[in-house]
């Protein structure tokens, strides 16, 4: 079925914007031994300027020509640590790059029989967590419909809704309506196919076969195959498409499942042909294949209906307030609070029975999974030899046919990273990345955190603690003797911010908690080590780099930019020691489909970030001084532009003013190097700024920040329909549920009761 070429997006296209709508490869092509030599080349030559710089320049300075002046003296050790702490995430980065060329070397590809096999003799359960707060009704759709179509044995798929139940504004209860309908309306487009194969397994597993299928057994499931395929074909068709992910939905999700099936039913045929039997477990395998497709069991759940689960604002609290009710039965019970759920024995009858199951998928509900996602995972955490692994994943790659250049640019980066948290895996130092993950349900409740608030249990299984939640129990779960690994192949896609407003919370985020967590990381390697581990020293290094490079990095560059060094300091040697990581990433980018010369490009990209990073970097400090948990701000899915606020807009235009300052400084003091230095971020600057914020949303944006604070939103108080009760009447509901809660007591009538001259003492008539 051919795939839809040309669309009319609802969004107007910038100039510069991505082309190409078709994915990469879902399995890495193999590198060649040349380019995995040179990889190792770059390292050795990395280390090796490093080492001549240090000698050449900085030793010399001290030791050669005797250099005893206090300034200098802190300027070097000053640009010596910035030097170094830049080239050591350079390092990082082709040590990881190393660490994937050589999976992508190795990996094989389990066959097709290999998986049907192993699932006819294991069948276990899987639940699919997508947690979901004021996304369009159409994004989740087409998140729930890429995980129901995977083929799996026992599979159920939660939309985790994390929106305000009770909404005043109408619009927004129209999109939240909508979305809690989606459950249903996906499980009535399924129940055709799911029916029609439910019956079709059975029929086949109930009659009698012999040893090898006959010629009309073989027919017949073929003609199940087509109509399977033809049925997706519809599905595809009637998507509609209005931009580069609904068309990446109808052409590798709908269409290239079809594609499949309808490949797999001209094998069957092509075997008929030739006369050839298939064996009765293999027909049975591949029946079992079509209703296992279909056979997805769909819910909706609102943890913000219940008063007796958590309502704190985080991804990681939504996730875990669904996690901790599995496998639980419960009895509601209504409070002043609201409903609660009050568990009871699984011998006695409840309102709700909410099922437990052996593998957890948590997957965005802007993301989409390819097929065979589920199977491949979980096949590879069921080897004998992956026992201890809690979470496999496949870092997410970035949607092709971006419409903006920002989205572009971002979804290279994301691609980059694909390719590093791939090799993080080589050297066991993966982390989770969030987007989606298969999780072994007994690794995460080796680390679960209970607490009671207001009396109600609450179970943290998911670190929240910080707002890189998967970075954490990442930590968690290796100082528990679990580890993770990343599955060497493409299968599933997540959404880039598509404008410098919605970036900037994405990014900010990601930069915000990385050196909260590195206490952690030292209690695991000490808890490791108590257990008799072998601790490799790069897969310290990596993680390290991973979770304090953007601190570092930032701090760095602020000082390369800002602080006129003494030019002594400089020499050519620097830039050969940086020379092998940008020709690395040139490389990368061309592999993942971008061109070389996007790298000054994300140089630039960067530049203009470094306000966000820092921001991120400062809001962890501050929550590590003062102990308050930084509120998790979601990335905005919004159809137009979101704005940006005021210091992310104006400070991109002070570093370009004062690198233009530093080259007028440097020119006429004749300090060549620091004066390229500062020529080349300039122009790099201006370039992001153009083309990623652009000149005319930045005016938009700055005047937007300097007037907003002129405006007080009006106070709306809702009218009340009904008279306020009277402030003597006691609200017996609360008063019986939550009892006194201290201060005044509420005005309440004291009745006299009648006393007889017997009971009282003399004492007592006196004062009568």
């Amino acid at each position: 079925m051919s795939s839809t070429s040309s669309y009319t997006p609802a969004r107007k296209r910038q100039l510069g914007a991505e082309k190409r709508t078709e994915p990469l490869p879902t399995v890495h092509p193999k590198p060649s031994d040349r380019k995995v030599t040179w990889s190792r080349v770059a390292i050795v030559a990395t280390v090796l300027f490093w080492a001549i710089y240090v000698v050449t320049t900085i030793i010399r300075q001290f030791l050669v020509l005797g250099t005893q002046d206090f300034r200098f003296t802190m300027e070097a050790i000053g640009y010596l640590i910035v030097v170094t702490f830049l080239t050591f995430s350079a390092l990082m980065y082709l040590v990881a790059r190393q660490g994937a060329l050589q999976r992508f070397q190795k990996h094989v590809r389990v066959p097709r029989a290999e998986l049907d096999r192993h699932f006819a003799e294991n069948q276990p359960s899987i639940t699919v967590l997508v947690p979901s707060y004021a996304e369009e009704p159409e994004v989740v759709r087409m998140t729930l419909l890429s995980a129901a179509l995977q083929e799996f044995p026992s599979m159920r798929v939660v939309l985790l809704l994390d929106d305000n139940p009770n909404p005043t504004d109408q619009a927004v209860a129209e999109r939240l309506n909508a979305t809690r309908a989606l459950g249903a309306d996906i499980a009535a487009l399924l129940a055709e196919p799911r029916t029609r194969f439910g019956d079709a397994l059975m029929h086949y597993e109930l009659s009698e076969n012999g040893a090898f299928a006959t010629e009309s057994d073989a027919t017949e499931l073929a003609a199940h195959y087509t109509w399977a395929a033809e049925w997706l074909y519809r599905q595809a068709d009637a998507h509609g498409v209005e931009d580069h992910v609904d068309l990446f939905f109808a052409d590798q999700v709908l269409r290239a499942l079809g594609d499949e099936l309808v490949l797999t039913a001209q094998a069957i045929e092509a075997a008929v042909e030739e006369g050839a039997s298939l064996s009765t477990e293999r027909v049975a395998q591949l029946y079992r294949r079509l209703a296992w497709t279909f056979d997805a069991e769909l819910d909706v759940f609102e943890r913000k209906q219940w008063a007796s689960l958590s309502h704190e604002a985080n991804k990681a609290m939504n996730l875990n307030a669904y996690i901790g009710l599995m496998g639980g039965t419960y009895r509601v019970e209504e409070t002043p609070d609201g409903p609660i759920l009050n568990p009871v024995s699984s011998r006695r009858p409840g309102d709700i029975v909410i099922p437990d199951s052996d593998f957890l998928l948590t997957l965005d509900a802007d993301s989409i999974l390819l097929r065979e996602y589920c199977l491949r995972l979980t096949y590879l955490l069921q080897q004998p030899d992956n026992a201890r692994v809690a979470v496999t994943q496949t870092p997410y790659s970035s949607f092709r046919g971006a419409g903006t250049r920002i989205e572009r640019l971002a979804g290279a980066t994301t691609d980059i990273q694909h390719i590093l948290h791939q090799g993080m895996s080589f050297y066991g130092a993966t982390f989770w990345v969030g987007a989606n993950a298969v999780i072994r349900k007994r690794a995460i409740e080796d680390i679960v955190e209970t607490e009671f608030v207001g009396g109600f249990e609450v179970r943290r299984y998911v670190q929240d603690r910080t707002v890189i939640e998967d970075t954490e129990s990442s930590i968690d779960l290796g100082t528990h003797g679990w580890t993770l690994v990343n599955y060497p192949e493409r299968l599933s896609y997540s959404a880039t911010p598509p404008d410098f407003g919605s970036l900037i919370v994405q990014r900010r985020r990601w930069a915000n908690g990385g050196l909260l967590i590195l206490p952690k990381l030292w209690r695991q390697v000490r808890e490791r080590k108590r257990r008799g581990e072998v601790i490799s020293r790069t897969e310290l290094l990596l993680r390290v780099n991973y979770m304090a490079s953007i601190a570092w990095a930032s701090f760095g560059l602020i000082f390369l930019l800002a602080y006129p060094y003494d030019g002594r300091l400089l020499s050519p040697v620097v830039l050969l020691a940086a020379l092998p990581y940008f020709i690395a990433m040139a490389s990368d980018l061309r592999y993942a489909g971008y061109k070389a010369t996007d790298v000054l490009r994300i140089y630039g990209f960067n530049l203009i970030l470094l306000p966000v990073n820092l921001a991120g970097v400062l809001k962890s400090i501050q929550q590590s001084l003062t102990g308050k948990k930084i509120p998790f701000v979601r990335t905005p899915k919004v159809k137009n532009r979101t704005a940006s606020p005021l210091l992310y807009v104006v400070t991109p235009f002070l570093i370009v003013a004062f690198s233009a300052f530093t080259l007028w400084r440097d020119v006429n003091a004749q300090n060549w190097g620091n004066a390229a230095f500062a020529l080349f971020n300039a122009t790099l600057a201006i370039w992001a700024i153009v083309s990623y914020i652009g000149v005319g949303n930045s005016i938009v944006d700055i005047w937007l920040g300097l007037t907003r604070p002129l405006y007080v939103e009006k106070n709306r108080k809702a009218a009340s329909s009904t008279t306020a009760p009277a402030a003597d009447v006691i609200d017996w509901r609360s008063v019986l549920y939550h009892g006194h809660s201290g201060g005044d007591l509420p005005h309440v009538e004291r009745v006299a009761l009648p006393v007889r001259d017997g009971d009282l003492t003399e004492s007592e008539k006196q004062a009568a």
